[in-house]
């Protein structure tokens, strides 16, 4: 099933909001960045608003919603037009244009589009040429200002000075927020092609490279706390076959092993790619089984859209067994804004709410029409966030599975859910066989926490630090799973009496910033306080307080913060 449902209810929208926007108090300085998918444009073109097979109609709209969003910079996974010629890419270049002269960065990276012309030397001089910011963050607006972006710009000319800018990282933000952004390129240069089994060749593969990739990554000299890794190929794709490793996904285990490995073990939580047109949210699992890490492949920027191939074609040589399919959505436009505020990094993803749009010849909506070949004017809602937190924990719930294995410690709080089962029957639109059934969707449920010190304490008289938790509910969906969540609460900072009035407990915050009994932003219910432990069939809305072991606990349908004090 694809995401076709908005937030529709205000119980969601309130509790991802008070998740994502807890109060500046709390936070130092989150900032944003943004993520497009391949720019292709692959019909006629009767409006004239696409030259150079750029699709100029379409990235205009999706940069005014970066420009409205307030990103830093924007990043673009490759394919930037597709034929490639020195033209196109110019044109490429200018439709950017509208972010850098907003004070917002664009950076981008080759795709395998940019290095099918021989002509042009595989396009690796243009690039080189045509974004040098790739190499010292640098941009110069139409009216001649000049800004930079990010720091310690950094390539793997070690491997070989041709990678100059076309691989390359960089880091932007500072303190907590501060991340590090690691892009590869592989694709073939001038004296450069090595062919392989797809017919994708590659230049300087992930083992030449992987010795630059774990330096970068290391996280014991980085001294930035985020890390994303980002290329065109996906590391297991949805249509296309091919993948960032040379090859099919049976081949070159070893190099797979051993890119997952530095991923996990230096702490990236996100892989970024294109290529598929689709936007899709796996869990990859190495070939040795030992490291994983969650990747993007993002929604098309483009008048082409793929469908996902069937798992059992032979092609996938019985891959597909190591991706975990989270979220899938296809045949729309969309883009993604990426908020980094102290550990916590949240994703919102963004689309047209129109979709079902055709490829190619029958961009739009069909061959022949009057409007065949000419963008619409889209509307993009929210359509999924998702987070980690470098302080919190990801636990992987399978549909039929429940949530408590799900807990959490910090500091001297901890979080448990007790009770709920993802009772989801969401499916993407990958066949497991030709002509069967899609694939069900396995929820990433992550926690995090903001510590509370002892004059916040006193000032919103809170009993606990705020835990945070997202991914109960369906992409998109509203609302979420019922579950049960308790916390623990120092005694030290209550008077009996108000432990026993049955106006304390699980609070989250309301729309003016209160805190709220938790249950009050439940979809359905009632609430009913019970002076004792939680008991398996308790209502939703349900809500009491273990004195025994100092624990509050709730019956809930919502995600978002939480923490254990008094409430009104």
């Amino acid at each position: 099933m694809s995401i076709r449902c908005l937030f529709r209810k205000s119980g969601v929208v309130f509790a991802l909001f008070v998740l994502f926007q807890f109060p500046a108090a709390l936070s130092a300085a989150p900032w944003k960045f943004g993520v497009m998918g391949d720019t292709q444009w692959t019909c006629a073109d009767p409006a004239g608003r696409n030259p150079g097979t750029v699709p100029v109609s379409i990235i205009e709209q999706v940069n005014r919603q970066f420009i409205d969003a307030g990103v830093k910079f924007v990043i673009q996974v490759g394919d930037l037009s597709d034929d490639g010629r020195e033209l196109s890419e110019e044109e490429r270049v200018a439709a950017a244009r509208p972010l850098i002269d907003a004070g917002i960065g664009f950076f981008a990276f080759r795709g395998n589009h940019e290095t099918y012309r021989q002509d042009n030397g595989h396009g690796a001089a243009g690039f080189k040429i045509r974004y040098p910011q790739t190499r010292d963050g640098g941009f110069v607006t139409q009216s001649g200002t000049r800004y930079r972006i990010g720091s310690n710009f950094n390539s793997p000319v070690e491997v070989s000075r041709d990678l100059d800018g076309l691989s390359y990282s960089f880091d932007c933000g500072e303190g907590e927020e501060r991340a590090r952004f690691v892009i590869i390129d592989n694709w073939q240069v001038p004296g450069r092609v090595v062919a392989n089994s797809t017919h994708y060749p590659s230049g300087y593969t992930i083992a030449d490279q992987q010795p630059w990739i774990s330096e970068r990554l290391d996280r014991r000299k980085r001294k930035a706390p985020h890390a994303f890794v980002l290329s065109h190929q996906p590391m297991i794709g949805e249509g296309h076959q091919d993948t960032l490793f040379s090859g099919y996904a049976n081949e070159h285990a070893d190099w797979q092993n051993a890119f997952l490995a530095s991923l996990q073990n230096n702490g990236v939580r996100y892989f970024i790619s294109g290529h598929d047109h689709i936007h899709q949210r796996s869990i990859i699992k190495s070939p040795d089984g030992k490291s994983q890490v969650e990747q993007l492949i993002a929604q098309s920027v483009s008048t082409k859209f793929y469908k996902p191939g069937f798992l059992g074609d032979a092609k996938w040589f019985g891959q597909k067994s190591r991706e975990i399919s989270v979220s899938q959505e296809r045949e729309t436009v969309g883009y993604y804004i990426y908020t980094i505020d102290g550990p916590t990094v949240t994703v919102d993803y963004h689309a047209d709410d129109h979709g079902h749009w055709q490829s190619d010849a029958s961009f739009p909506q069909g061959a022949g029409r009057t409007d065949t070949g000419v963008t619409p004017t889209f509307h993009f809602v929210k359509k999924e966030r998702w987070s980690y937190s470098l302080n919190g924990k990801q636990f992987l719930v399978a549909q039929g599975a429940s949530y408590a294995v799900v807990r959490d410690r910090f500091n001297a709080s901890e979080a448990r859910i007790l009770d709920g089962l993802n009772a989801s029957e969401a499916k993407d639109d990958t066949l497991d066989t030709a002509g069967g059934k899609g694939r069900p969707l396995t929820k990433v449920v992550s926690t995090g926490w903001i510590a509370v010190n002892s004059s916040k304490h006193a000032k919103e008289k809170l009993a606990s630090d705020v835990l945070l938790i997202s991914g109960l509910g369906d992409p998109g969906g509203d609302p979420t799973d019922t579950f049960v969540l308790s916390m623990r609460y120092d005694p030290k900072q209550l008077r009996r009496g108000t432990i026993a009035s049955g106006r304390f407990g699980l609070v989250t915050r309301d729309s003016a910033g209160r805190w709220v009994n938790a249950v009050e932003a439940n979809g359905g219910g009632s609430a009913t306080f019970i002076d004792g432990p939680w008991k398996r069939g308790y209502a939703l809305g349900s809500h009491g307080i273990d004195r025994k072991r100092h624990r509050v606990w709730a019956v809930l349908n919502h995600e978002g913060a939480f923490a254990v004090a008094r409430f009104f």
